[in-house]
Formats: C-alpha cells, structure tokens, sequence
C-alpha cells in the first residue's frame, strides 16, 4: 500500500516500489527522443536525462533496441554492443549521482506492419505476426513496405535478443529493464487479433497471441530477476492499424500471468491514448481490472496533466503515473507541480529531430 509523507499531493507521495524508495509518484516515461546518432548513445543524452531528475525519483530510458535489425526509427539508441554498453555508463552514473533510480526500455521496433526496409540490415523485409501490409500510407504519403510473417523457428532468437540486452542493461548499470510491448510494435503485433492472423501456436487464441510476449518476460526475469523487470503494454490502442476485438480481456490476461511470474510493475497505457493523440473524449474504459489483477506496482500513462494524476493516485487507480510529453519539456515537472506553476508547453516539431540540444536540452527551468 502507498505510504506517506507530510505532502498533501498525492503525486508527491512516497512509494516503495519493490526495493526502490521512491520519494515521489512521477515518473518520466519512456519517450523516443532519436538523438542515438548510429544508435550509440550520446554526451548529451548525459545532460538530457540529468536535467529531468528528482532526489528519490524514477526515470524510464528511452526505447532501446534489442539487435541490429530492431528498429524503426534513425538514430535510436541500442544496447546489443560492447560500445553501447559503454556509451550507456556515463548516462546511468550521472543520474545515480543525482539519487534518481533509471530502468531502460527495452524493445524489438521489429516494426513489421509499420516498418520501412530502408532501415533493415540488407533492405530485407521487416518481420511481423503477419504478412499483411498496413491500409494507411506512412507519414511521407508512401505505401508500408510489406512486411514477412516471422517463422516459428526464429521466435527464440528474437526471445535471446532480449535476454542479452537485459544482461547488458545490467552491465551498464541501469537498475532494471522495462519491456516494450505497446505502440504497435512486435509483441503489439503478436498479442492483438487485429493484426495477427497466424494459425501455430503463437497465433488465434488469445492464450497463443500472447505466448510470445510472456516467453520474454519470462526469459528476462529468468535472467535478472523478476524483481527488475517491468512490462508496459497498451491493450486499447490502435496504433499502426494494430488494435484488439476485446482489449480488456486482452490487458487481463496479461496482468494475471506476469502476476504469475512476480515482476516489479506493470506500466498500462490509458485507452484514452489513440496512436500518438490524445482521444478528445474520454472513453468508457477503463484499466482497474488489470490493477486488481496485478498485484506489483501498477504504472499508468497516457496524457496524463497534474490534476487527474492525483486523482487516479488517490482514487487507488494506480501506484505511479507516468508522464511523457509533459516531462520532456519540463525538466523540473516536479518542483512546478509543487508550486502549481504553469508548465513549458511542448514543441511537437521537434520531437523525433536529431539536434542534440533544440527541443531536446533547451527546455527552460523556473526561475529561482
């Protein structure tokens, strides 16, 4: 059960979070930032994510590729080599210095449906669930580039790949590993019917649709502990035409069996996100039957804004919240939501640019 401190705000709670002691329930988000230049992280990455910490605070790293060929997107970061690993060291000591805990998101961007063979070691085909290519043309007008269903026989490389990258998450020093099965990406692609039409046994009932995501959870707990490992998914959401006939079945069932193998925290991302906007209405969802299921730390995101934060906190809805857009462009969220001073508003634009330091570290802090 939450604990308290002399704070009035339920966001500004104290929470024991397994072994961590957290001083707060904010939490940033992971948030693909594409400032990896050739996948490595980055000196100003240091600065980044120093500047977004909070004495007894927890910070998610960005979505970080598993393998060479796990990604959908230029210049995100990486952690399947020795120089990646090493590259990662200075940002996670920096941030320890500052008594802020860093779990790293781990994930196979394996895009498939919504992937671009211009990005694939070789231009080979990206892999998915499917066969099947995405209606919608991408961002530049273009038709997807048809993706190739994954063979049963490659699914344990896939597994391996996240096993090792949480090995090295922890030879970097990270605190644990997040695993990313949300947004419409490989393991979104396998867990929702909408997108998987497989007939073996990762594919048709919901107990294989899921199959794959669970080995890999099980696998990286397997490999650092339970105790280390977070999984955040998105049932309600339909990004890259990825959506589920029943996603709150779907969101049960995989709380009830990560439950099954104790892990840290299970992060769920709020049905009111639909892609990357915010619906303009609330829906009639909602994520309390996953939360009573799951009996670790329950993370929810999703445009969240300061006041309905602390609602879902007080209201037991959630453990932690996490907050994505609103992070990035307020460095100090905390101290401003202390004070109820208004916020930095976001720059969409240059979200996903590779300037190391326009919308990325130039976000201005209150002044004193």
């Amino acid at each position: 059960m939450p604990s308290t401190n002399n704070h009035t705000m339920p966001l500004l709670t104290t929470y024991k979070m397994g072994n961590f002691n957290l001083s707060h329930r904010v939490v940033h988000a992971p948030l693909t930032r594409t400032r990896a230049f050739d996948n490595i992280p980055q000196p100003h990455n240091i600065l980044y994510y120093s500047q977004r910490t909070t004495e007894g605070g927890l910070l998610i790293y960005e979505a970080t590729g598993v393998s060479n060929s796990a990604h959908s997107f230029k210049h995100i970061p990486g952690i399947w080599s020795k120089e990646q690993v090493e590259a990662f060291k200075p940002i996670v000591k920096a941030v320890h210095e500052k008594g802020v805990s860093i779990l790293v998101q781990i994930e196979t961007r394996l895009a498939g449906v919504s992937e671009d063979v211009r990005l694939q070691p070789n231009g080979q085909a990206p892999i998915s669930s499917t066969d099947k290519a995405l209606m919608t043309p991408n961002p530049l007008g273009e038709s997807w580039s048809p993706p190739r269903r994954f063979r049963t026989d490659e699914i344990p490389g896939i597994i391996n790949d996240h096993r090792q990258a949480a090995r090295n998450a922890m030879e970097a020093g990270f605190d644990g590993v997040e695993i990313h099965a949300a947004s419409g990406y490989l393991i979104d692609q396998f867990v929702k019917d909408g997108v998987n039409d497989r007939t073996d046994q990762y594919g048709g009932s919901l107990e294989n649709r899921c199959r794959f995501a669970l080995e890999i959870v099980e696998a990286v707990a397997n490999e650092i502990g339970p105790e280390k490992v977070g999984l955040r998914i998105s049932p309600y959401s339909d990004y890259s035409e990825c959506a589920d006939s029943n996603p709150e079945a779907l969101g049960l069932y995989l709380a009830n069996e990560v439950n099954k193998l104790k892990i840290l925290y299970l992060s769920v991302v709020e049905p009111r996100v639909s892609g990357a906007l915010l619906k303009t209405l609330e829906t009639p969802h909602n994520t309390l039957s996953m939360r009573k299921a799951f009996n670790g730390t329950f993370i929810s995101g999703g445009g969240y804004k300061k006041d309905d934060g602390n609602k879902a906190i007080a209201d037991g809805n959630a453990d932690l919240i996490a907050f994505g857009r609103t992070f990035l462009a307020n460095p100090d969220l905390l101290r401003r939501f202390e004070l109820g001073a208004e916020l930095n508003e976001y720059n969409r634009d240059t979200f996903y640019t590779q300037d190391p330091v326009i919308g990325y570290t130039d976000y201005p802090f209150l002044k004193e």
